[in-house]
């Protein structure tokens, strides 16, 4: 039986749970820990579900706030240009890569489900991109590919907001424009692995505002999940936690002329059937005072 697990805030308390139709089962309140304590400790999807059998919802998700579902974890690695459309976006004549680019981003880059991103003051560029991500569930290096799929957890959505004129500030990075602060959102949950039947055919798509703006299938990745598991543990130690995000499709804002970017006000839905959807709006970030805020743009926009 495929689980919804999350991890939220509720009354200043952060806990985690089973999402159901009627809510979420607070397990955090009865049986301590967390999520990533629940994947570190090895515990059995059947033991989850047992634990919440008969038991009624104790919240709304409305009265909750949702966080990333796994908080604390190691890594988060997010893999760039992996659907074969997205590399013929860049029109720039380039064979399909051998090997995958990707890049880290820090946990506190990212905010939950139903919370805004946040623009910050040193641009306007702020764009989305819709991706599922992959969530290990057990330790392992130098895995065969055959066998890299019994290292997941489970899935969720990512929304891996990104700064555009800041992932151009060096040539061989794009660290910079990836890890402002809630600029990125992950969730609302984690489904456990057996709710998806095929990895290799999920629909994922984007709406902002309620227009299509990304639609594509896994079929068109050219690193597919399996693979992406064996090749990242030949030089990581993957770990319960970790979470690996597989690529955006074509159609992020700053691939139409003009440029498209999030504005307040904005709103954003991720989805992927067999995970859910992913939804967030958009605001100024609230820690830059007016003043700061035209400072910093006069200082950093070039």
């Amino acid at each position: 039986m495929a689980l919804k697990l999350a991890s939220f805030y509720r009354q200043g308390c952060e806990s985690w749970g089973v999402v159901s139709d009627e809510g979420i089962v607070d397990i955090g309140a009865r049986q301590g820990g967390s999520l990533l304590n629940a994947l570190r400790s090895g515990i059995e999807q059947t033991e989850l579900a047992a634990s919440v059998s008969g038991c009624s919802a104790d919240y709304a998700l409305s009265d909750v706030q949702l966080m990333p579902p796994v908080i604390g974890g190691e890594k988060i690695i997010c893999i760039g240009v992996n659907y074969a459309n997205r590399n013929a976006e860049y029109n720039d004549g380039s064979a399909d890569p051998q090997w995958p680019s990707l890049f880290m981003r820090a946990a506190d880059s990212f905010t939950g489900g139903n919370c805004n991103l946040w623009r910050p003051p040193e641009s306007p560029q702020l764009d989305y991109e819709g991706e599922i991500v992959m969530v290990i569930g057990k330790e392992g290096h130098r895995i065969p590919q055959d066998q890299a799929m019994d290292y997941i957890a489970g899935y969720t959505l990512m929304n891996e907001g990104t700064i555009r004129d800041w992932v151009r500030h060096a040539k061989f990075n794009v660290t910079q424009g990836k890890n402002f602060p809630k600029t990125g959102s992950i969730g609302p949950w984690m489904v456990t692995a057996d709710a998806v039947a095929d990895h290799s055919s999920l629909t994922l798509e984007t709406k902002v505002n309620g227009e299509v703006r990304q639609s594509d299938t896994t079929r068109n990745l050219m690193f597919p999940f399996d693979y992406l598991i064996s090749y990242l543990s030949i030089f990581y130690t993957l770990k319960p936690g970790d979470m690996i995000s597989t690529g955006t499709p074509n159609g992020a804002g700053a691939r139409f002329d003009p440029p498209r970017y999030l504005v307040p006000g904005d709103s954003i839905e991720v989805t992927c059937p067999e995970i859910g959807t992913l939804i967030n709006g958009v605001e100024d970030d609230p820690t830059a005072g007016s003043d700061m805020t035209q400072q910093l743009r006069d200082n950093c926009i070039r």
